[in-house]
């Protein structure tokens, strides 16, 4: 049996406007109408001899990871949250800890099947007929990775070069290669003899650490000591931050791949893409006759080879083509095909005016819900809230604002300083500055209600927390 490890960290800040901060790449519905990336990860399993995944995930993502995964029919999935990035190797060695310490040291050592929550596989057979290539492989002690077979000169990843042939399709490494130039990239292709790097690994998981020892002990020993101090809050672990921040960064392949004897390739041949920009999307997509790929309210003239996909407001192109056109509810970006890997020059600079578009959208997700942040102004700002069945927000108080609730659709349960009370549809309820109070949906549908805040300073920091199911502080 293989566990799976997936690794749901990252940004994706090059997919602006629809990546954000708090919201990346891996949790969007970027090329399929009803999953996730995530998702479709999780979903290309369908059908091994696997254990339930095991991921690897942001703090701040950890409610919106835990929601995705149940959808997916993992009601209780297992996460483990990184308190900060340091990279793929410390990341993939807090899985292997975890793994090896699940099983007995006389049982075999449990294969790790390392992929990213990011990438797109097209050929999901072909992608199962690797993985079990990789299996026999793995229980020799090799630290197998999947090498794609290239399609074109690419410049924006890394390559394998393939050594002598270990099985069919299966060869061992001569080495790793760094991001090419062009014709670097042509003749790579042109040699039949390397693969791009596709970032996805099997290994045992004691055979990792094994390896993560020799090459790289201050990793593996700070992994250790942050395990051991680790805690568990509902199905999170939850490992000690002071201790991992310690961690120096680095990612599997400089850790371990590039310097272990060990190494080994399986070739892959499944419609792989890392989705790692507006370029690459518009690569994997359907297109019309015209070359061009829409999704949502979208009116062309005269265009040809151009990605638009509007989220809430009709798109109309005239005249024009190559090119990107992204519209949500707070930001529209446009640009030329061939400069989408500046996208992330726009996020440095939204940084850097510490503007919040790059953080998150104007929906913004809960463990209780969602809400949309319809309106603001000077000393006002305008929600539109839902709340789960059964789900409960924090009891909290503010100190610079007060709210007003419009329940739209279900009921509320709220709790106003000593009060608690219902209130239906077509109803409202005010929560002065100060008090104390909790809204609870305790109904069997949505609760949708329009919240109006209203003071002096309206962020969100403004919340203090009494009690909160979720381990909120």
């Amino acid at each position: 049996m293989i566990h799976p490890v997936i690794m749901a960290g990252g940004t994706g800040s090059r997919l602006w406007p629809l990546s954000r901060q708090l919201n990346p790449k891996q949790f969007l519905k970027l090329t399929d109408d009803h999953l996730s990336m995530l998702q479709l990860t999780v979903a290309r399993l369908d059908g091994m001899e696997s254990a339930d995944p095991l991921l690897i995930c942001n703090e701040d993502h950890r409610f919106l990871a835990a929601e995705q995964m149940r959808q997916a029919g993992y009601k209780d999935a297992r996460i483990i949250l990184e308190p900060c990035g340091r990279n793929t190797a410390p990341a993939i060695a807090l899985a292997a800890l975890q793994l090896a310490k699940a099983t007995d040291d006389g049982a075999d050592d449990p294969l790790m099947l390392v992929l990213a929550a990011d990438h797109l596989i097209q050929d999901v057979a072909a992608f199962q007929q690797g993985i079990q290539k990789a299996i026999p492989l793995a229980r020799q002690g090799k630290l197998v990775t999947f090498g794609i077979v290239p399609s074109h000169p690419e410049t924006g990843y890394g390559y394998i070069e393939q050594g002598k042939e270990l099985e069919d399709s299966c060869y061992s490494v001569d080495r790793f290669v760094e991001k090419p130039d062009l014709a670097t990239a042509e003749s790579y292709l042109a040699s039949g003899d390397y693969l791009w790097n596709s970032g996805m690994f099997m290994f045992g998981a004691r055979q990792y650490l094994t390896e993560l020892e020799k090459h790289r002990p201050e990793i593996l020993s700070i992994c250790q000591a942050a395990v051991e101090d680790a805690n568990e809050d509902l199905h999170f672990t939850r490992i000690n931050e002071a201790v991992f921040a310690e961690c120096p960064e680095d990612s599997i392949d400089y850790a371990v791949m590039e310097k272990t004897q060990n190494a080994a390739v399986v070739a892959l041949d499944a419609g792989w893409s890392d989705i790692g920009s507006w370029s690459a999307l518009w690569d994997v997509s359907e297109k019309d006759a015209n070359g061009n790929s829409f999704m949502g309210d979208v009116i062309a003239h005269d265009t040809t080879s151009t990605l638009a996909r509007s989220e809430n407001r009709l798109i109309a192109t005239v005249g024009v083509s190559d090119l990107v056109i992204i519209e949500t509810k707070d930001a529209l970006l446009v640009a030329h095909k061939d400069k989408v890997q500046d996208v992330k020059k726009i996020v440095e600079r939204l940084k850097n005016d510490d503007r919040n578009e790059h953080i998150n959208h104007r929906e913004v997700y809960r463990p209780w819900g969602v809400y949309d942040s319809i309106d603001s102004g000077e000393r006002y700002q305008v929600k539109r809230i839902t709340v789960k069945p059964g789900a409960k927000l924090s009891v909290q108080m503010h100190h610079h604002r007060a709210e007003h609730w419009i329940v739209v659709s279900g009921t509320a349960k709220v709790t106003n300083g000593e009060k608690t009370y219902l209130v239906t549809e077509n109803q409202s309820t005010f929560i002065p500055v100060g008090q104390v109070h909790s809204l609870e949906n305790p109904g069997v549908i949505d609760l949708e209600l329009i919240e109006v805040q209203s003071g002096s300073y309206l962020g969100e920091d403004d919340i203090v927390r009494y009690e909160d199911r979720y381990g909120r502080s």
